[in-house]
């Protein structure tokens, strides 16, 4: 018999093996400052890439203000319990209702985080009757939540609906046995390669197929479709989206999320969802704070403008320069390099002390070995002398990687 913390100490992941050298730097580092495009990291300002706001609302004075004062007014233990025993509050209702509004479905309930309710809502939606079939490149809450699933669950390559269908059929001939249904699950912006999730094509399967649709539209409430109502607003098919997850956490530049639906479903999850039915209640400066931002979505059509705006200029202006940044639709940029980990690393530790600028850099297990993902979120307070230099700099930095200026047989030390 093994000894567990023994186990641990001798097996720390494809990620904590490296602990000891990336805490604080690479892991874990600490951005300082008002919320803004020049952050403190380490003592000094540099040029961020790596915070999903989109909107540039995380330090508008609006938002600002609005925090501020609910802070003051309700403090953050209020309403105190949980929704379903006395947590509860005009206010929560006011902005499932609005959310409602804004993505056009009929009801909404709120989620403390968003990868807790995606876990959680999976769970709740199925039982060890239905089939699962979703996208093989789903966020890690959505595999977490289709581990937990008793029944069958079938995957299909990335965005290949021909595959997809095939899945369908697997499915239909379980659930034509088992009495049970199919639930189809995507994303409507898929957080790292930043291409849509085909949300036309599937919805087109579903008179065949008969199956929900849930997506999970993290990254395109709020920057997606003519009103940013979302993936499925910007392909015209949002009416065939079943069950509809966003999250505060991009757009919003907050925290929690919410599930939209028809009523009865919303209904369904209200009662039966148990990360919320035993969980506290989003306290009510996060409540007072969401309707205040989503008051600005709605009101200022032109800081999704900016934003766009600005992703044309730092995508066109990143593939004039040659660079790769795969099939993109969305403003998630990624810049694809060649590259092993320690060559990486020393890439971003050039980047981070000599060009100041900081943004997140993927690498395998996450992407295949050799590949290196130089994640760029673009938002709306970003200037064009933040995007020519940055393009400036990637090509100083590729040129030093092409010509082994970055090779290493271990990993950079800061």
């Amino acid at each position: 018999m093994k000894d567990l913390f023994e186990k641990i100490k001798k097996n720390r992941g494809p990620i904590g093996q490296h602990s000891k050298e990336s805490h604080g730097y690479f892991t874990f580092p600490k951005l300082e400052g008002d919320i803004a495009p020049h952050m403190i990291f380490r003592g000094r300002q540099r040029l961020n890439w790596s915070l999903n706001n989109y909107l540039g609302l995380a330090n508008h004075p609006e938002v600002r203000k609005a925090d501020e004062t609910a802070a003051a007014q309700y403090g953050l233990a209020y309403p105190m319990g949980a929704r379903m025993m006395s947590g509860n509050s005009n206010f929560h209702e006011q902005l499932e209702a609005e959310l409602s509004e804004y993505v056009k479905k009929q009801d909404s309930i709120l989620c403390n985080y968003g990868y807790q309710a995606m876990v959680s809502a999976i769970d709740c939606l199925v039982d060890r009757h239905d089939v699962i079939v979703y996208d093989a490149e789903c966020h890690a809450c959505i595999l977490d939540g289709v581990r937990l699933h008793m029944g069958k669950r079938f995957v299909f390559p990335h965005n290949d609906i021909a595959n997809c269908e095939k899945q369908l059929e697997r499915a239909k001939k379980i659930v034509d046995q088992s009495g049970g249904s199919i639930l189809v699950i995507t994303e409507g912006v898929f957080g790292m390669s930043g291409d849509q999730g085909k949300l036309k094509e599937i919805v087109a399967l579903k008179e065949k197929y008969n199956f929900r649709l849930f997506v999970d539209d993290a990254h395109g409430i709020g920057t997606m479709g003519p009103t940013g109502a979302g993936t499925g607003e910007e392909q015209g098919c949002q009416d065939g989206i079943d069950i509809y997850f966003g999250t505060f956490a991009k757009s919003f530049a907050l925290i929690g999320g919410f599930i939209s639906s028809e009523e009865h479903v919303v209904e369904y999850l209200r009662y039966n969802m148990r990360s919320q039915i035993f969980a506290k209640s989003l306290p009510m400066p996060i409540v007072v704070g969401a309707l205040k931002r989503l008051e600005l979505m709605r009101n200022h059509p032109e800081y999704r403008e900016k934003l766009w705006e600005n992703v044309r200029s730092l995508q066109n202006g990143l593939k004039a320069a040659g660079f790769n940044i795969g099939n993109t639709q969305s403003p998630v940029t990624p810049v694809y390099l060649n590259g092993s980990i320690p060559e990486a690393t020393n890439m971003i530790v050039d980047l981070r002390e000599n060009y100041n600028i900081f943004c997140s850099m993927v690498v395998y297990p996450v992407v295949p070995k050799g590949v290196i993902i130089l994640r760029l979120i673009p938002t709306a307070v970003h200037t064009n002398d933040d995007v020519e230099y940055t393009i400036k700099s990637f090509s100083a930095i590729e040129n030093k990687l092409k010509s082994g200026q970055y090779m290493s047989d271990r990993i950079a030390a800061v």
